[in-house]
């Protein structure tokens, strides 16, 4: 891999830089302030994450035989080149606003036939959601080795980490369109390649829409919190996190 060919946009460059002064405005000695730089750092780690996961792919698969990802600038971090900037960005963001839900971003356009196996085709998939599980943990470990972290920063971050591992989680599922499905695709027979490139399209909206189940909703979140606290995740700092991010509900 060339040196030249990860070169971070001044768009993802932005959205870092506006995460990193919510993070500063959330220690600011006022409620009306910090909430909105728990709001702030929430949306703009978001938007952070969601470039790092399409990178994720992109990196794996131009390791793996892709030479076109370049050139596609999928290496850049730049939200405006995966697929479409509001299915991309402005989509997930609004999802999380209205409920919380982790929903998956656009995805990168990869040519399958360039890449060297199978295996590196799964990988290609994995490589996503396992980028928001390691951003999760590095949240977690700032949170937990940073000493006398300023207690709305550290609830902020804990609802943002929160967060990654419900993408993680919801990205592993074996669902047609999600990332799960990616990994195990090059593995199932052509029939059900077919079935599940006929539900790409409409599968992930069917997943979400049962998540809105209480009940459904409910597992997939034990499923979340029982993760993240096994990595030393603090459920209650998450949820005060939480509810300085939603503070009109």
């Amino acid at each position: 891999m060339h040196r030249s060919a990860v070169r971070p946009s001044p768009v993802f460059l932005g959205l870092l830089a506006l995460t990193v002064v919510a993070g500063y405005l959330t220690t600011i000695d006022s409620d009306a302030v910090s909430r909105a730089g728990v709001v702030l750092l929430v949306l703009g780690g978001w938007a952070v994450s969601l470039c790092v996961h399409e990178f994720g792919h992109a990196i794996v698969a131009y390791k793996g035989g892709d030479w076109t990802i370049p050139d596609k600038g999928y290496l850049s971090l730049d939200p405006r080149r995966y697929t479409d900037p509001v299915l991309s960005l402005l989509l997930p963001i609004l999802f999380l606003l209205i409920g919380g839900l982790p929903l998956p971003g656009g995805a990168v356009w990869i040519n399958q036939s360039a890449l060297r196996s199978r295996a590196v085709a799964s990988r290609v998939s994995l490589a996503g959601p396992l980028s928001n599980l390691v951003i999760g943990i590095l949240l977690l470990t700032a949170v937990t080795l940073i000493p006398d972290m300023d207690l709305t920063l550290l609830a902020g971050l804990s609802f943002l980490a929160l967060l990654q591992f419900a993408a993680f989680v919801l990205n592993i599922l074996p669902v047609p369109g999600l990332d799960g499905w990616g990994a195990i695709e090059p593995y199932l027979s052509h029939e059900a390649r077919v079935f599940g490139a006929q539900a790409r399209m409409w599968a992930p909206l069917v997943l979400l829409a049962v998540l809105f189940l209480p009940g459904v909703g409910a597992v997939f979140w034990d499923v979340v919190i029982s993760l993240y606290g096994a990595v030393g995740g603090d459920d209650f700092a998450a949820a005060i996190g939480q509810g300085l991010f939603f503070f009109w509900r």
